[in-house]
């Protein structure tokens, strides 16, 4: 294992990417985050030795592929000529719908959703006459537990070959709330809330669908992950032109939801996870976020950026419908093959066909009727009612 200093992970890195030593423009930035990383999870995190290992090998995985994103591209000059037009984000609270309408998109043959397999394995592009072959997708599925194995299935399946999100992406600028979900790193995720130049994350986000699209374009990008409402007014500067999905549900559901699964990604790491504390610090961290992106939305036009508004209870009654709304709202064709891949997917994706994710709010110390309070100003605002 490497120590989690900056000093041992950077030479760690070179060593795994060839020696390289450029993290390329925003480097600074990213030190700063990986800094504050390192400084948190000793001073905070509570790590058990398996918890060290997976937060050593976070940090290396995320340092390496920037070494190589840079590197890849000064070899292939492809990669900066890249224009993405009109990218597709589906932003929104967890229990939302977004992971499943994600997936239902990223069906259709025009639509370009990142994978896990090169999101974790980025070097060098991937192509399109190897993409279904890639030796690293057997690479990246080795990573995971066999299915059966899989403890978090009914919250969020894995697997080398389904969509990933963007939150993981994040990583690679060393600014993501995916770190503070997987251990319990407080200090560092205060920083992301309310420190952090996010103008750098969609810098380098920019460049990685850059890299991934060089040589395997297609029509449009279907992009997905809360974790945008941290920063949209960043995404709309770097994106003016994009289509932006933002899902609703109560947020009972969303808080109680994202504390047992961070309840659960913690406990792998930790011998220290208290649910009751876990909700207790997210639950205001995404209220403040998500009043964030309605704010940031409200407070100019976009001219040329679209929003689409979808409410859960409409999705659950009919998926496919609410599917044809946004591609009617966006102005998308939807020819007849990306259609039936769609509807051949959700026919084969019944809600639980995965397990079922079962919670309480009790569990988590969570008052529904505190949290409908704390967060009055965005259900009447969507006018939301409560499940």
């Amino acid at each position: 294992m490497t120590d989690l200093n900056v000093d041992a992970i950077l030479a760690e890195s070179s060593r795994r990417a060839e020696g390289r030593t450029n993290l390329g423009d925003g480097s600074e930035f990213f030190l700063e985050g990986l800094a504050r990383f390192m400084d948190s999870l000793n001073g905070d995190a509570q790590l058990n030795p398996t918890g060290e290992f997976i937060a050593s090998e976070r940090a290396l995985l995320h340092t390496v592929n920037r070494l190589n994103y840079t590197a890849d591209r000064a070899v292939f000059p492809e990669i900066a000529q890249q224009k993405i037009v009109k990218p597709v984000f589906i932003i929104g609270m967890p229990r939302t719908g977004t992971t499943i309408l994600h997936d239902i998109l990223a069906q259709d043959p025009a639509n370009r959703a990142p994978l896990t397999w090169e999101t974790m394995f980025p070097s060098p592009p991937p192509a399109a006459d190897s993409f279904l072959t890639d030796p690293r997708i057997a690479a990246c599925a080795a990573m995971f537990p066999p299915i059966e194995e899989q403890q978090l299935r009914a919250i969020h399946p894995l697997g080398a070959e389904l969509s990933q999100e963007c939150v993981t992406m994040m990583g690679e600028a060393m600014c993501t709330p995916l770190f503070h979900n997987q251990f319990y790193v407080k200090t560092y995720q205060d920083w992301v809330d309310t420190e952090a130049d996010w103008a750098h994350v969609y810098d380098f986000h920019l460049q990685q669908l850059q890299h991934l699209q060089a040589f395997n374009e297609r029509d449009r990008w279907v992009l997905k992950t809360g974790a945008h409402l941290w920063g949209l007014e960043h995404l709309l500067a770097t994106y003016p032109d994009a289509r932006i999905v933002f899902t609703h549900r109560d947020p009972v559901k969303s808080m109680t939801s994202y504390a047992s699964l961070t309840s659960i990604v913690r406990g792998v790491g930790s011998d220290h996870v208290d649910p009751i504390q876990v909700a207790a610090d997210w639950t205001p961290r995404l209220r403040n976020v998500l009043m964030h992106g309605v704010e940031v939305r409200s407070a100019k036009e976009y001219p040329d950026a679209i929003f689409y508004d979808m409410m859960f209870r409409d999705f659950v009654t009919d998926q496919f419908g609410v599917v044809e709304q946004i591609y009617s709202a966006f102005d998308l064709p939807m020819s007849d093959t990306g259609a039936q891949q769609m509807q051949a997917f959700i026919n084969a994706n019944p809600p639980g066909v995965h397990g079922v994710h079962s919670y309480s709010p009790d569990e988590y110390g969570i008052d529904p009727d505190e949290v409908r309070h704390e967060f009055r100003e965005y259900i009447d605002h969507f006018d939301l009612p409560p499940e």
